[in-house]
């Protein structure tokens, strides 16, 4: 499980939210998991904070005019550390990924970038400046596991090895459970591969997804069909906890993690 200060140089430091109804974004992760948002920064597009007891968690956005209409889809994205966006970038390319967004500094808050990876996936970069990323990780109501599923496994691993710098720990190489972890210096999970090439369906791309803690995945489950989300796939005992996937009022899919029942 990472901690917000034992992230590795590639591993995950933030998430955020694009949504085409942030005040429905808002009352929805501020009922479901107890969120403040702050005010929307003009300078930065309307981008604004959601805090846990006063400190950052996520970010959030609405789309902006003039952004394509191919690109408006409510979803949640995630982001690693970078130490140096630029030279991140350029080993990215060079290890066979796409850039969609390079390097951009946001103020003195960081420099971001967003990226494709050999398989299709999206992925963010964050070079930290004043905004260090996020502030809890793995309690109630905070992010707690960075998963990527891709039909590229090998491939893949390959990149965010060379492009990232990742350490990578393989827990299971058979067809029918292929799992790689990141892992930091001191043996700490940082996120997840899967080959998810056997069951995503077809046309889904690949994708990175975030998973949040919280005390009761049922309940958790039955407030977001309250606030107006949906369940995608019901609550779940695994080896890693009890696992559900959602999707908020407005479409953007997440998954939660709480204690198993049994």
């Amino acid at each position: 499980m990472p901690k917000p200060d034992s992230t590795v140089a590639g591993g995950p430091i933030w998430i955020d939210l694009m949504t085409t109804d942030t005040d429905a974004a808002r009352a929805f992760y501020g009922e479901l998991f107890g969120w403040t948002a702050e005010a929307g920064s003009e300078e930065f597009g309307g981008y604004f904070n959601f805090l846990r007891a006063g400190e950052p968690v996520a970010g959030g956005m609405g789309y902006q005019p003039g952004m394509p209409a191919e690109a408006v889809a409510d979803r949640w994205s995630v982001y690693l550390r970078a130490d140096d966006a630029e030279k991140t970038v350029a080993a990215v390319v060079d290890r066979g990924g796409q850039v969609i967004a390079p390097p951009m500094p946001v103020g003195d808050l960081g420099v971001f970038a967003v990226v494709l990876d050999p398989g299709g996936a999206a992925i963010g970069l964050w070079q930290p400046g004043t905004h260090a990323g996020f502030a809890k990780v793995g309690e109630p109501g905070a992010p707690v596991w960075f998963e990527l599923f891709t039909r590229d496994f090998a491939a893949v691993l390959d990149f965010y090895r060379d492009a990232f710098g990742w350490t990578v720990q393989v827990v299971s190489d058979t067809d029918e459970f292929r799992y790689a972890t990141l892992v930091n210096a001191a043996g700490e999970q940082q996120a997840g591969v899967m080959d998810a090439s056997s069951f995503l369906p077809a046309g889904a791309p690949s994708s990175w997804s975030v998973y949040f803690n919280v005390e009761d995945a049922d309940a958790a489950t039955a407030k977001i069909a309250e606030l107006g989300g949906k369940a995608l796939r019901e609550p779940e005992d695994t080896p890693y906890g009890r696992l559900a996937e959602a999707a908020d009022a407005t479409g953007a899919t997440f998954k939660i993690m709480g204690p198993n029942k049994g």
